[in-house]
């Protein structure tokens, strides 16, 4: 009998045994199916999803090698969102009503994210989103959806109380997607400058945008101390390199790139001029990883060839096996155990001990925070590194803000 019938069998049997002594334990169908959402086509940020689909991949196999969850297999049904709500919508219609999935993890666009997780609260199904950082996600308090990347807002304060501390600050031009993600980032950021008495200008573009030359101009008119990319994907690689031909590029001005940036093979070929360019890092520094980030560094190492995995990598194996970890200790899947499970979870992985402190038992309002930090995890870490030299390795470059986590001097130019 092959491992996964015999283990099943014995699911089975225990929970018609618990279910005739009146426990609460409903014997999964095998396999379990979990969906997974990520950007594997323009306009969305294919590198970023196909890092997130590689990272959800592996989770999968690690749960597998385990046993499974309940006796189970699971299967992973990976839906490519394109970065579109539309599509993002369409998607998720189909993995819950097509695929049956009993949870949804991943997710890296924002304007996908909110659509996605109107669908997840109509038809009933828990999410957890990994890359996802608009604070309507968990401010809208839908009892399905989960986050455990950082919140736009959060993300906005940190970004701008680090242009707080470059040399010579005055006025910060920003480059923003017009979409959910990049919208309220840019309003949060001009809140936090303006507090600091720094001056703010904005221009807004479609997703998917490649031609920048009119607005670097326009960028370049207003002679900025610092630019902001709020870009999303591989069209910021075009901002970057085109800002860089006009003079305005990293090595001319500080610059904040979008956090694509970290896929170094694809940041050098693309923007040769790059060198000096700040990027965000979700997740602990390399010198910090417990030991789930350093397995699942190994395993990301034998799939990619890559030194290290993104933040979006991180995120996206965590989303899925947090996942596998409440149903586990739901013994069920079914979604209202799911969820009950999720919201009292104490999860140790890749991104740290992950939990969702603000839910319908403790919701924000109780403790005088904001709707949203509703299932939301509070404490991920986010810092600031540098590329300090060309062709460098974006697990090479410096942390260089804060403070807390620093292990080199940032390089500042104009």
């Amino acid at each position: 009998m092959k491992k996964f019938e015999f283990i099943r069998l014995l699911s089975i049997f225990c929970a018609a045994i618990l279910i005739l002594s009146g426990g609460n334990a409903s014997a999964a169908d095998c396999p379990i199916k979990i969906g997974g959402l990520a950007p594997l086509s323009a306009p969305g940020s294919v590198t970023g999803g196909e890092a997130m689909r590689d990272a959800m991949n592996i989770a999968v196999e690690e749960i597998n090698a385990k046993g499974g969850v309940l006796g189970c297999p699971v299967k992973l049904f990976i839906g490519d969102t394109e970065g579109l709500p539309e599509k993002g919508t369409a998607v998720m219609e189909k993995l819950i009503s097509q695929d049956n999935v009993v949870a949804v993890g991943g997710g890296y666009h924002s304007s996908v994210g909110v659509a996605a997780g109107r669908v997840a609260h109509n038809r009933g199904i828990p999410v957890v989103f990994a890359e996802t950082w608009s604070d309507e996600i968990t401010n809208s308090k839908l009892p399905e959806v989960f986050r455990i990347a950082p919140l736009s807002s959060e993300v906005a304060d940190f970004q701008s109380k680090f242009a707080t501390t470059v040399p010579g600050v005055k006025k910060v031009a920003m480059i923003v997607e017009n979409t959910d993600f990049g919208r309220p980032n840019a309003e949060a950021s001009v809140k936090v400058l303006e507090k600091a008495g720094i001056k703010s200008v904005m221009f807004t573009v479609d997703i998917g945008t490649q031609d920048f030359a009119g607005i670097v101009e326009r960028i370049k008119a207003q002679n900025p101390d610092m630019i902001f990319v709020i870009l999303t994907g591989e069209a910021s690689y075009n901002f970057v390199q085109q800002a860089a031909d006009v003079g305005i590029g990293p090595q001319d001005l500080p610059m904040l790139c979008d956090q694509i940036a970290l896929e170094s093979k694809a940041y050098w070929t693309n923007v040769p001029d790059g060198n000096y360019g700040f990027m965000m890092r979700v997740g602990l520094p390399p010198q910090l990883y417990n030991d789930v980030a350093k397995s699942f560094l190994e395993s990301y190492k034998k799939r990619t060839g890559k030194k290290v995995p993104e933040s979006y990598a991180f995120e996206a194996y965590d989303s899925i096996r947090i996942i596998a970890q409440a149903i586990t200790e739901a013994g069920s899947t079914d979604a209202e155990a799911i969820i009950t499970a999720l919201e009292k979870i104490k999860y140790i992985g890749a991104l740290g001990t992950i939990t969702f402190p603000y839910n319908r038992s403790n919701p924000p309002e109780k403790q005088n925070l904001d709707a949203k930090w509703w299932h939301q995890f509070p404490e991920p870490a986010v810092t600031m590194v540098q590329y300090q030299k060309s062709g460098q390795d974006s697990t090479e470059a410096p942390v260089v803000y804060p403070k807390a986590y620093k292990t080199g001097d940032a390089v500042f130019v104009k």
